[in-house]
C-alpha cells in the first residue's frame, strides 16, 4: 500500500506532537499487512481511526481491534502499539487532554459516525499548523464538538500474550469465518490442543470457543454497521444459517442486530 503524505509518527519522533500549538494534529497513515508500530506513548490522547482495513491496538491490559469505521481511543500517556491485522488506511487525530471531556480514561473502540469519518477523511489534508480562525480550524471545531458524542462499543477481544496462540488469535482476527476446530488450530501451529485449551482461559478469560465467537460478533459489527444484509455476514462468518447468527448476537449483546442499531446502543 503507498504510502501518505504525512506517515505513521515513529516514536521518536512523536515529541514533536507535543510542540504543535494546535488542539489537534491529524496524521493519516497507511499499514501494510504485518506491519507494526512498536509500543510508544505521548503526552496527547489519541484516536486511531481505521477507515479500511483491521488493525490492532495493544496495551498491557488487552487489546483492541479495530475494523472499518470503528476507533480506539488512547488515553495520554500510555503505552500502546498498532498492528495491521489486514492492509490498513488509518488516520491518528491526537488531540491536548481537556479538549474532549467525555470520552473513557481508559483504551476502548468507539463507533464513527458518517459526519465524523467525512471530516476526518477532508483533515488528512491540514497542515500541522492550520489556521485555527479559518475553515481548517472551524472543521477542527466540529470534529472536537462529534468527539465528545462519540459510543463505545463492545469490540475488546483479550489477547493471548503466549507467542503461538497470539499468532492463531490473529489468524482468526483476519479470517473470522474460517471453521477450523480447535485440535485443527492447534495442530497448524505447532500447540497441542491441551495447551491450547488450558493457556486460552488462563490468559484471555474466555475458551477457546467463546474467543472465537467474540471476535466473529467483532467481524460482524463493523459490517451491520455499514448496512451489509444479516444474512450475507452470517453465512460469510460460517454460520449454519441467519438465525443461528441472530441467537449468537442477541445472546452476545441482549437484542437483535436491527434493534441494536436502530436503538441506544449504537448512534449513527
Amino acid at each position: 500500500m503507498p504510502n501518505s503524505p504525512h506517515s505513521y509518527p515513529l516514536p521518536g519522533v512523536m515529541l514533536d506532537l507535543e510542540d504543535v500549538p494546535r488542539p489537534i494534529v491529524i496524521r493519516p497513515h497507511d499499514m501494510a499487512r504485518g506491519e507494526e508500530v512498536p509500543l510508544h506513548r505521548h503526552g496527547r490522547e489519541q484516536l486511531v481511526y481505521a477507515s479500511q482495513g483491521l488493525a490492532l491496538v495493544s496495551t498491557s491490559h488487552g487489546a483492541w481491534v479495530m475494523p472499518p469505521n470503528r476507533a480506539v481511543w488512547v488515553p495520554s500517556n500510555l503505552d500502546h502499539g498498532v498492528k495491521a491485522i489486514t492492509d490498513a488506511s488509518m488516520s491518528s487525530l491526537f488531540i491536548t487532554p481537556g479538549v474532549v471531556q467525555n470520552l473513557p480514561k481508559t483504551c476502548c473502540v468507539v463507533a464513527v459516525p458518517k459526519l465524523l469519518r467525512e471530516l476526518i477523511q477532508h483533515a488528512n489534508g491540514f497542515a500541522d499548523l492550520y489556521d485555527e480562525n479559518g475553515p481548517d480550524g472551524r472543521i477542527v471545531a466540529v470534529i472536537i464538538d462529534m468527539l465528545e458524542t462519540l459510543n463505545e462499543v463492545p469490540l475488546h477481544l483479550p489477547m493471548p500474550s503466549d507467542a503461538r496462540l497470539k499468532r492463531i488469535a490473529e489468524a482468526i482476527v483476519a479470517t473470522p469465518a474460517d471453521t477450523r476446530s480447535q485440535r485443527q488450530w492447534a495442530d497448524s501451529y505447532g500447540v497441542s490442543v491441551r495447551t491450547l485449551a488450558r493457556l486460552f482461559p488462563q490468559q484471555t478469560g474466555m475458551s477457546f470457543g467463546q474467543w472465537r465467537q467474540q471476535a466473529r460478533l467483532m467481524a460482524a459489527l463493523g459490517r451491520l454497521a455499514d448496512g451489509e444484509p444479516v444474512v450475507s455476514i452470517a453465512l460469510d462468518l460460517g454460520y449454519a444459517s441467519q438465525s443461528a447468527f441472530i441467537a449468537m448476537f442477541k445472546k452476545a449483546l441482549g437484542t437483535t442486530p436491527g434493534q441494536y442499531f436502530r436503538g441506544q446502543y449504537f448512534r449513527k
